[in-house]
Parts: structure tokens; sequence; C-alpha cells
């Protein structure tokens, strides 16, 4: 009996399309899911007449695999990962390979690859990003592990993913837990890119007073342009056009401004806080969420603060110009944060990461695919050691250039009283990274005058402590 190429285990939708995406490329694929009713659910619908096989148990989902193995677990992060290579492991043999594609946190990763490893069993932990569409149609892949254990999956992944102008979307990240941790950035660059439109979205809405179909046709502009074309600027064009049918008012409207999170956004701001890396617009995306939740105490607070929520008096269509060079300046300081971060990380964990390689991934099937990944790609090409993307000639030529209409957003903002976290959280950092002297002499005294923890000095070598009460 013919042994089937490649193994998933998980039938929710990633699972699905993924097995699908996997045998439209030409291999056969057996499939498991804990839930039979799932599985024969996929086999009489989508799966039906393709080089799928169902399998009912994880004896015979193992024994349908032709050696080695290449078994894909899409189940839930954490714990469900660990009972399920728990339960493979005794029916695995040398050489076989476990690969996980869910949004594991990178350290678990890295306990997994030296736990499996050391039996003689290879494991990848791989990113995926895409979404529903990107699964089934081509995805931005970050495997981690070894890379003999890369070389074995490479056929099959760089037909999978996502392909762009440069290649497909997919490349060796590096060893142990470094896909994962490239997703988590991945995720954490996406939480700032999201928060950083809904603040451009209210401003526009509810500062500069425009309605659904000019918000479309703003945001269709914008996805034209060099700096913004992005899916997550096309899908929200599209969103300001579907009408709720009961209502026949935008359904946007009647969604409850209360953001959810799994989890990789507020691991990406804890992982950059122990790593001293500051990424605050990242922060600010986490935080505006974890604020939205509260909705039934905002609610009664603005009875009793008063809305102060005021509306734009000036020309609309300069104001939303600035807006959109606000939101470009933004982005490019929330991804200088993100890549700062990777470059950290992969001396920290000697990942070598390439953060042109990993720009260009990102550059097809992701969520925050978008136009100006090239730039990224460009400019860690042309110098891989760059500090920060800020120091980019291209990047930091654009924002030295549009920095007024940024400050000039933030100012009508404030006195609108329209929070914009993110995009206050994106100017301060550039502010604070450009300035040769901050104000961290002041409490440096201050740590020194209350708990001896001693300063340096700008005009002599040493460390010192002054008795500060002797003054």
């Amino acid at each position: 009996m013919s042994q089937q190429q490649f193994g998933l285990i998980g039938l929710a939708v990633m699972g699905e399309n993924l097995a699908l995406n996997v045998e439209s490329r030409g291999y056969s694929v057996a499939v498991y899911n804990r839930t039979q009713a799932k599985t024969d659910a996929f086999m009489e619908n989508r799966a039906q007449g393709k080089q799928v096989k169902p399998t009912y148990s994880l004896e015979e989902f193992v024994g349908s695999l032709e050696r080695p193995r290449k078994i894909l677990i899409m189940v839930k992060a954490g714990s469900p990962v660990d009972k399920v290579i728990e339960q493979l492991k005794p029916l695995l043999e040398p050489g076989d390979m476990i690969i996980d594609g869910g949004n594991s946190l990178y350290e678990d990763t890295e306990r997994r690859v030296n736990e499996l490893e050391a039996e003689n069993l290879r494991f990848i932990g791989m990113g995926v990003s895409g979404g529903e569409e990107g699964a089934l149609h081509g995805p931005s892949l970050m495997p981690g592990g070894s890379k003999a254990a890369y070389e074995a999956i490479e056929p099959i992944v760089t037909k999978i993913a996502a392909q762009v102008d440069d290649g497909p979307c997919v490349t060796y990240i590096g060893p142990r837990g470094s896909g994962h941790y490239v997703k988590m950035v991945h995720n954490g660059i996406e939480y700032g890119d999201m928060q950083l439109i809904a603040e451009a979205y209210d401003l526009l809405k509810n500062g500069a007073g425009l309605n659904y179909q000019q918000l479309h046709e703003v945001f269709q502009e914008w996805n034209q342009t060099e700096e913004l074309n992005s899916f997550l600027i096309e899908i929200t064009a599209d969103i300001f056009t579907k009408m709720d049918p009961e209502t026949k008012e935008p359904l946007v409207e009647k969604i409850l401004d209360a953001a959810g999170q799994k989890g990789t956004g507020r691991w990406t701001v804890v992982n950059a806080l122990e790593m001293g890396i500051p990424i605050p617009t990242i922060t600010a995306a986490v935080n505006a969420r974890i604020t939205s939740s509260f909705k039934e105490e905002r609610v009664a607070a603005a009875k009793e603060l008063s809305d102060a929520t005021g509306k734009y008096e000036g020309n609309v269509k300069e104001f939303t110009n600035k807006v959109r060079d606000a939101l470009y300046c933004s982005k490019i300081c929330s991804y200088a944060q993100g890549m700062a971060l990777l470059a950290a990380a992969s001396k920290e964990f000697e990942y070598n990461l390439n953060l042109s390689e990993t720009a260009r991934i990102w550059k097809g099937g992701c969520i925050i695919r978008a136009g100006f990944l090239d730039k990224i790609k460009r400019a860690y090409q042309d110098n891989p050691d760059l500090p920060n993307l800020l120091l980019a000639p291209e990047f930091k030529e654009t924002i030295l250039q549009r920095q007024q209409a940024w400050r000039d957003v933030l100012a009508t903002a404030n006195q609108l009283g329209i929070p914009v976290p993110a995009f206050s959280a994106s100017l301060d950092y550039f502010d604070s990274y450009r300035r040769a002297r901050l104000p961290q002499n002041l409490t440096q005294a201050q740590r020194d005058y209350f708990g001896a923890h001693t300063y340096q000095r700008v005009d002599k070598e040493g460390t010192f402590h002054t008795d500060w009460m002797k003054l």
C-alpha cells in the first residue's frame, strides 16, 4: 500500500487550508484530527477527490506516512502542542520530523528542539502568517531549527509559500526557536500597524468628519501609493464598503470596540523589556487593545468625564494628507523598533538572522505584507549592520521631510481630544533616538541621591557617587 508524503494534525481552518495547499503542489497528504467528525466533514467536502488520506488514530496516521516522516501539527499553542508531541514520540523513528506551525512561544520551541533532537528526532518551529487565504494559496513561512531539518522540508515549503518577484516567501530563519521568535516579532509589528491604521481612521472619521464612502476612497487612494500600499490598508478600504444587511448601515459601526489578542503582541513587549530594546509603538498598540477591553468602564467614564472630542475646522484635504504622512512616518518607526528587536535577539540568542531576507519573505502571503518592505530589504542588503532603520538614507529623508505634518497631526489630535497613542509613541521614539542628550542625567542623579547607585560623567572616566545631603 502506498504511503503518504506529508502528514498534518489539526483540522481547524488553518490546518485544513495548509493540507489542501500541500496537496495542490503535488504531495499526497495524511490527516488526523482528535475529533473524527471533523475529519469526516473535511473528507466529504473540501478534500473530496484529492490526494488526502483520512486517519482515525495516531498509530494509523504515523503508519500511513513514508519515512522519514514529515508531520505538521496545527493545534493550539502551549500544552496542547506538548501533548501531541508526547503522543507521537513512541510512534516515531530516528530521523522523523515534527513541524509546529502554530503561534508557539519561542522559548517552548527552544525546549522542544533540545528534547526531540536528544531522541534523534527532528523538530522545526515554523511561523505561519497569512490567515486563512494565505494558508490555502501561499503564506509567509518562518521555519527555525537545524539546517539539516530545514533542508529536508525545503522542497515542500518553497512550493506552498507565497511567491513574489524575488522568490518564495520562506527562508531558513536560523537555529532552535528562531522561527517562532521572528513570527512573534512579526505579530508585534502587525499590532503596531493595525493600531496606527485605527488611529488614522479615528482622526479622519471623528476628527475631520469623513463619511464611510470618503474613508473608502481615501484608503483606496493610499493603497495605490508606494509608501502605504499594503494588505492591511487594502482590507481597511474594503471594510468601509460593507453594509450591515439588517440596519443598512456600515457594518464596522455595529462592531463592539473591544479588541482581542492571542498573546504574541504581549510576548513581544515582555521580551523587548527583558532585552532592553525600546518598542514604544508596539507597546502602545498592545495597551490600546487592553484599554479597549474595559468597555463598560469607558462608557461610564465618558458620562463622568465628558467626551472632549471636537471637530476639525480647517482644510480637510490638507489634514487628510497630513494624516497620511503621519501614518507613514509612524509605520517606519514601528518597523524600525521590530527590526531593532530582531537584531538584538539575533546576537543574544545566536540566531544569526538575515534581516534583509526576513523583510523579503514578509513581502507576500503574510498580514503585514506591504510595498515598502522592499525598501527595508534593500536597506539591510546595503548595510547588514545598520543600527536602526531610521538611519537608512531613504527612511531618514522621508521622515525629515514629513515630520512637520506628523507633528501637526498630533497637535490637532490633542486639541480634539482624540487619543493617538501609537502615533505619539512613534514620534517620541523618533525624537528620543535623535537626541544627543536626554534628561536621564537627572534620573541618574536622583538614583544616586536616594540609593547611592552611582553615575558616570561626561567629562572624565570612572564611576562616581556624591553625598548629595552635604551640598
